[in-house]
């Protein structure tokens, strides 16, 4: 076996061996009150003495200080005993079919719902929260006219009356793929006098649309098919991340990157992007590429199939990009089974993009324009007609639904003027956002836990969401409200259930009674009639599309470019006010509480901007005659002469955690070719200034002090010459014989006569796209702290995503290290507690609060930790969280930890797991109350535990499968499968068969019952 020797690296600071850097990763905890090198004893006992008044005061306080008993319970709620709920998670055009879990009527926890053949029970990040913006005291909490408080009533009657003498009315919104909203809305439109629908959507597709109506007559979005993809290649599309549909597209992709012994074939990605995208951080080969070189690399390859394919080829500027041809010949060898997108909005590359999926026969295959999508119906001429109308006086009453165009959209300046302008403005936003500020009426909506409404985003496929809790507020659903206003008598609920009547219910043909079809769909949560793909006929100018690509891309690499993106977190910006997505690591730069200019490792170098622990210079970036000042973060992978910034930050009235948080980039776009631009190739530059700042980064705060195979990974072919290629097998030496670490040990080891939890991840699996740590933090009540205390290495997350960047053997020049900085391969690998079955923490606990259970958990007890914090310094993973301040019940920390310090925040707070109190350790459990749960159901049913019946928050959560948990007692459990456990004894000391398991740190010998599987990477063994 080839050893490798590549070098593993969190950060840049970490690769070049920054001073600073090492002199903080020698120290367990940098940032404590003082440094004890020298101290007296009497300073030693001074900090532990902080300590243990913590515990003190921790012994005497309860988080829950009022508890109300049922008086006249309620019938569907018995105490402790949760309800489930399926439901939907529709924002825009973003999407998922959920199941929501509810305490005692609160809704508590969002999982996926696994009957969806849409999202197939994968979430994401910004779903897994949603949740908390239910319990937002800042959301409106009645309808408002004029900035104050009304009855509906009366709001009602003074709208209608404004309405009938408008004049031309106007609506604005953000995607619907609700039917039955839709028809609401045009029961609305045509109750005055024929009002338009004008529909944007913050991130436009609208350039696949207008491409798809060129090509085959129709403006649509199809539906794309990376499951049945062998060779994948994107141009800027992040669809693991933030594109159309990342929740779906990650299971199917996770579908082709799974590989074993028995099936060792996996999809080969090509990605070609100027930022570092998640998607791109996951591809086999990763080309960097300018932003004005993007529409020309399109040309390239549609030439290059096309002389593959005998067909005319189109003039065009020559650019060289390095893997183009390699992705040519693969795609041609893979016609039917291939698939080529674009993040563009360009409709010109888009009609490209269409042409050589044709070329390459995937249209009806793996791209699928008879079964549209309908995540992005924005037009963007249209809504840029809109603005000039309404600034023009010509549009006499303005009805914005659920959307904030003020903030999220390029002309929001003009939208923000043009609002006065017209005699009536309504909106029904359900918090005082930019827009809805500046509107004369408010009707609010309700948050979506406390509605009904359906959902249809694909053709043939429909779901269903319904309330999970009486409205908070005195809120009213939006769609009542148009009926209302309309002069409809009907509520919604009746008028949803009489549009499926008569619209789905005859497609049941063997369901023949109404209520039993609607009462197991709303119980299953959807409703599928699928149908095979069919190729569509059509075609373009592509000579014409060519000569308009062009016009706006250039080949000669002059100039500074800006790419504006979306974060997987923080997303359009819609939830920004949400402190848990707020600190969520972001999963390539690993910052919190930002956003921030990116820039590649050489313009930093050519610039003298330098960074370590966040600390950086500020630039002043400029587009055209608009300029802001940003805070610069070096990313590896950047492409030279472009720059990266994200939407969704800078809001001004998002609410108390997101107001203030980082700049507004949707103000740098443009629409002068008549769609919005995300990419900005001319009149960019930027000036670094002599500002300061700190961006809170976590990547380098757990390090493993130089430890070696912590990643293991091999090429496809060395796998299939060897399916235990890149695996680092250690051994010591014992009476003679090297034999394996976990031979020799001071301990007897445990005995594990019930069950033995573990959990296996598959590297090659997961995307790191973070959802797991969002999963984790809602269903364990973990504290968020704020962005100065994660700049202070306080951060309490209980599951993070390490993200490695990788460089190849033999490179240590600082031209080297440059060059590698420049398009890094990186590596994702989840890492919590691991459950040691001989675990150093347990053995230094003075009192014994950590401790090892009958099954195979590490344990804590909190009320008997005295946070000496022994077990941080003896953990070799670095996976323990000191609380070192009372989170709940704390103003210093009421503007950042919603859920701990409102009233009604608490609500989200799942009443199974303690809040923790300050001066104690807390970690991974592994979501023993999940366990226990589940134990206790299979019990009262007088049956053994199966597996399924208990998943942790982590592996439910994870869109691509990468985490399965289960018990490794269990011969027909999945994680004894996968691991292929030889002997299912009860020793802690399992044989596995799976060559790619491995350990983490093995040659320890702490024994984890968490294993992880080598990284397999598709690409030729002389390029690995």
């Amino acid at each position: 076996m080839k050893e490798n020797k590549k070098t593993y690296w969190k950060g840049l600071e970490e690769l070049t061996n920054d001073e600073s850097f090492v002199k903080n990763a020698e120290r367990e905890f940098p940032e404590g009150p003082s440094n004890l090198d020298g101290s007296s004893r009497r300073d030693f006992l001074k900090l532990m003495g902080f300590s243990l008044a913590a515990a003190s005061l921790a012994a005497c306080e309860a988080p829950v200080r009022k508890a109300i008993p049922y008086v006249n319970k309620p019938v569907d709620i018995n105490p402790s005993i949760p309800n489930y709920y399926a439901s939907t998670f529709a924002s825009g055009g973003d999407y998922a079919s959920i199941v929501v879990k509810t305490r005692e009527g609160r809704p508590i926890k969002i999982d996926g719902n696994d009957l969806s053949p849409i999202s197939q029970g994968g979430v994401s990040a910004i779903v897994e929260a949603s949740v908390l913006s239910l319990y937002d005291k800042q959301r409106v909490a009645g309808p408002m006219i004029n900035g104050e408080a009304a009855e509906w009533e009366a709001f009602d009657a003074e709208v209608k009356s404004k309405l009938a003498g408008a004049g031309a009315v106007k609506i604005v919104t953000n995607t619907i793929i609700s039917p039955s909203t839709e028809k609401a809305l045009n029961a609305f439109a045509e109750a005055f006098g024929g009002a338009e629908v004008i529909t944007y959507d913050a991130v436009s597709s609208y350039g696949i649309t207008k491409a798809a109506e060129t090509t085959y007559g129709e403006a649509i979005l199809p539906s794309y098919h990376f499951n049945k993809s062998s060779v994948i290649v994107s141009f800027g599309a992040d669809f693991l991340g933030t594109w159309i549909s990342p929740i779906e597209f990650a299971k199917q992709y996770s579908k082709t990157r799974k590989i074993s012994k028995e099936r060792p074939t996996m999809s080969r990605h090509f990605q070609f992007e100027s930022n570092l995208s998640l998607t791109g951080a996951n591809a086999d080969y990763r080309t960097p590429i300018r932003a004005s070189q993007s529409g020309l690399a399109v040309l390239a390859l549609y030439n290059a199939i096309a002389r593959k394919a005998g067909a005319s080829t189109v003039s065009a500027p020559a650019v060289e990009i390095e893997y183009l041809e390699k992705a040519a010949n693969e795609l041609w060898a893979n016609r039917g089974k291939s698939l080529v997108v674009s993040g563009s909005n360009d409709p010109n590359v888009q009609v490209v993009i269409n042409a050589i999926n044709d070329l390459l026969e995937n249209n009806g295959a793996t791209v699928d324009f008879s079964t549209p999508s309908y995540y992005r119906k924005g037009n963007d001429a249209k809504m840029n007609q809109f603005v000039t109308d309404l600034n023009a006086g010509r549009v006499g009453a303005v009805v914005f639904y659920n959307c904030n165009p003020v903030y999220d959209y390029i002309r929001g300046g003009e939208v923000a003027e043009g609002i006065a302008k017209a005699k009536v403005s309504i909106a029904t936003n359900s918090t005082p956002d930019e827009t809805a500020s500046l509107c004369q009426y408010v009707a609010p909506d309700h948050h979506y836990l406390e509605s009904w409404n359906d959902f249809n985003p694909r053709k043939g496929y429909y779901s269903l969401s319904q309330p999970t809790i009486s409205p908070l507020f005195k809120t009213r659903q939006a769609q009542e409200s148009f009926l209302i206003w309309s002069g409809n008598s009907i509520n919604y609920y009746d008028f949803l259930q009489e549009n499926w009547r008569a619209t789905l219910f005859g497609t049941q043909s063997e369901i023949s009674n109404f209520q039993e079809f609607w009462d197991r769909s709303l119980f299953n949560g959807v409703v599928a009639f699928p149908s095979e793909p069919v190729a569509l006929s059509g075609s373009a100018d592509i000579s014409a599309a060519a000569s308009a690509i062009g016009r706006v891309y250039k080949a000669d690499n002059s100039g500074d470019e800006l790419v504006v993106y979306t974060k997987v977190g923080i997303g359009n910006g819609t939830f920004a006010n949400n402190p848990w997505l707020q600190e969520m690591s972001d999963p390539i730069s690993k910052a919190t509480w930002d956003n921030y200019l990116t820039v590649s490792q050489s313009w930093a170098a050519e610039n003298g901007v330098k960074m370590f622990e966040g600390a950086t210079r500020k630039a002043r970036l400029t587009v055209g005659d608009k300029s802001i000042l940003v805070p610069i973060l070096v990313q590896p992978g950047q492409a030279k002469g472009t720059f990266g910034l994200a939407v969704g930050y800078g809001r001004t009235k998002a609410g108390r955690v997101a107001n203030g948080v980082g700049v507004n980039a949707y103000e740098l776009l443009s629409n002068a070719n008549g769609y919005t631009a995300f990419d900005v190739t001319e009149g960019v530059t930027v000036e670094v200034t002599s500002d300061t700042y700190k961006i809170a980064q976590t990547q380098t705060h757990q390090t493993y002090m130089g430890r070696d195979f912590v990643i293991q990974e091999a090429t496809l072919g060395e796998y299939k010459e060897n399916p235990s290629a890149g695996r680092d097998f250690p051994k010591v030496y014992m009476d003679g014989e090297f034999v394996k670490p976990s031979k020799i040990s001071l301990w007897k080891g445990h005995r594990y006569s019930q069950h033995h939890w573990g959990l296996a991840i598959d590297m090659n699996s997961c995307i790191g796209c973070g959802a797991c740590t969002i999963a984790c933090q809602v269903e364990n009540n973990v504290s968020v702290v704020g962005k100065q205390e994660v700049l202070n290495r306080r951060e309490m997350a209980w599951i993070r995503i390490d993200r490695y960047y990788s460089s190849p053997e033999g490179a240590s020049s600082n031209k080297e290290l440059e060059q590698v900085a420049d398009n890094p391969e990186v590596i994702f690998q989840p890492m919590m507690c691991q459950h040691c079955n001989n675990a150093p923490c347990e053995t230094v606990c003075p009192v014994a609060a950590t401790t090892h259970s009958s099954e195979g958990l590490n344990q804590m007890t909190y009320n008997r930790c005295i946070g000496t914090r022994y077990c941080a310094n003896n953990c070799p993973y670095k996976v323990r969280r000191f609380n070192w301040f009372k989170y709940h019940d704390n103003k210093e920390f009421a503007a950042v930890n919603m859920a701990q310090n409102d009233d009604l925040g608490k609500m989200v707070l799942n009443p199974d797991v303690t809040v923790r109190a300050r001066g104690v350790i807390e970690k991974c459990s592994m979501c023993v109350q999940r366990i226990q749960a589940g134990k206790l159901t299979a019990k009262k049913e007088g049956r053994k535990v199966q597996d399924g019946d208990i998943n942790t928050a982590c592996a439910t959560a994870c869109p691509t499968d990468a985490i399965v948990f289960g018990d490794m007692n269990d011969p027909e459990s999945k994680i004894t499968k996968m691991l292929k456990i030889e002997d299912n004894n009860d020793s802690p000391t399992k044989e596995v068969g799976e060559e790619r398991a491995y350990h983490v740190l093995e040659y320890l010998n702490v024994n984890p019952n968490v294993w992880y599987f080598t990284k397999i990477r598709n690409k030729d063994k002389s390029e690995a």
